[in-house]
């Protein structure tokens, strides 16, 4: 399962124009992610509410996955790593844009 850690550096944490750029991000990518807390359950990270819901707060760690049973053919992996990869950066950006 494509993984990737990433910590939350918006001071806000995950609320409100943070949460909307990042979710926008995991839409763009046409991916199944979830987002969830080093011992929480996942959440679908292409859904405002429950990103919001879920209280990223500033500097949380959080864990981005993928199932590779979500995956269509034209898919690969080090694709999916690439885009996991691009999502921990706008998590770790300091500002929502």
């Amino acid at each position: 399962m494509p993984k990737q850690r990433a910590f939350v550096a918006a001071d806000i944490g995950l609320h409100a124009r943070a949460a909307a750029v990042f979710v926008r991000a995991v839409t763009e990518t046409g991916l199944p992610v979830t987002i969830r807390k080093q011992h929480g359950q996942p959440v679908d990270a292409r859904s405002l509410l429950e990103v919001m819901t879920e209280d990223f707060g500033h500097g949380c760690e959080v864990l981005l996955e993928v199932s590779p049973n979500a995956l269509s053919g034209d898919q690969s992996i080090p694709t999916v790593e690439d885009a996991l990869a691009r999502l921990s950066a706008v998590l770790e950006a300091t500002e929502a844009r």
